[in-house]
């Protein structure tokens, strides 16, 4: 399942490109057990993910005691049920995994927890309950803070009209559903909001979605708001409205809100808004090592979301060096 298109990050994913990355630990402390965790992340290059490699490699170099070992399953199922395979013949202490379909990998991950390793998922679930956690955010909770506010850009709870364009994700994915319904459990409400499109899927691209856009532009003379499950998309959408001159007539809202992505599309005025929904890399990665230090750590763990504006924009990009 792809679901996102590079938007200015090629750097980092250079960086981040290779099969396999070691994560020597620093010089352990004589009283710290040394522990080998392995990460299998889906791919690497997508915006997205390269940033979810970045945080957990942050997160690693701050503990001494830690040797992280990351896969790269190149978006491929098989390739990725290899990784885990080689990585529970190595005997890691836990396995970290974010899945590329939660039915292909079930069977390894199930492999692993059978061989004692503890299991934590990441992003995307598997059909299986016997793994040890989740760590990932809520796209439901996140469609929800989206539509929200679109029907406070719309006009306000009870009064919100206008024209929508929504362009969804890989229409076969849970995340593009969750996004789906929760955006809606708002915007249903008010008879003012109408729908001009049927159901259309731009596979969490940015040339899909500017296509999508074109042709609403060609057959609709009046759009209030757009609604893209991801940045790129939103991105995409507003540069097929900026092509015809009417981008400022329009309010584009995405999901993601990465520092280098989203995040620099609200602060220039390309999209009114973005939400976040943050990797789970490094969240994951200290909830192993609280497993692994005998804490006991919560079934599922969901991250929070962020609403981003111009407002505090800035402020973000500030605190990230940018």
């Amino acid at each position: 399942m792809k679901r996102r298109e590079f938007l200015g990050l090629a750097a980092l994913t250079t960086a981040l490109a290779a099969t396999t990355v070691l994560m020597p630990g620093q010089k352990a402390f004589a009283e710290d057990k040394k522990w080998t965790i392995g990460f299998s992340q889906v791919t690497t290059i997508e915006p997205w993910r390269a940033q979810f490699n970045k945080d957990i490699l942050a997160e690693a170099a701050k503990h001494p005691n830690v040797n992280l070992i990351i896969t790269d399953g190149e978006d491929k199922t098989e390739k990725q049920v290899a990784d885990v395979e080689n990585l529970i013949r190595q005997q890691v202490d836990a396995l970290l995994i974010s899945p590329k379909e939660s039915a292909g990998l079930t069977g390894v991950v199930q492999k692993a927890i059978e061989a004692k390793i503890p299991v934590f998922v990441l992003d995307r679930n598997v059909e299986t309950k016997d793994f040890t956690q989740f760590v990932g955010g809520d796209n439901k909770l996140i469609g929800r803070a989206a539509g929200e506010y679109a029907v406070e850009l719309l006009g306000g709870k009870g009064k919100a009209a206008g024209n929508v364009v929504e362009i969804w994700g890989g229409m076969g994915t849970e995340p593009a559903h969750d996004r789906h319904d929760g955006f809606h459990e708002f915007t249903d409400k008010e008879p003012g909001i109408k729908y001009l499109l049927d159901k259309q899927s731009g596979d969490w691209k940015q040339d899909q979605a500017y296509n999508i856009m074109a042709t609403a532009l060609r057959n609709n003379e009046k759009i209030d708001l757009v609604y893209g499950h991801n940045d790129p998309m939103a991105y995409g959408a507003y540069l097929a409205a900026k092509d015809v001159g009417r981008e400022k007539d329009i309010k584009f809202v995405g999901i993601d809100a990465l520092p280098n992505e989203g995040v620099q599309l609200v602060n220039k005025g390309e999209l009114t808004a973005t939400f976040l929904y943050a990797t789970p890399g490094a969240e994951g990665l200290r909830q192993a090592l609280k497993f692994l230090g005998g804490e006991k750590v919560e079934k599922t763990v969901i991250l929070p979301t962020l609403k981003i504006t111009k407002e505090n924009a800035p402020q973000i990009l500030k605190d990230n060096g940018l």
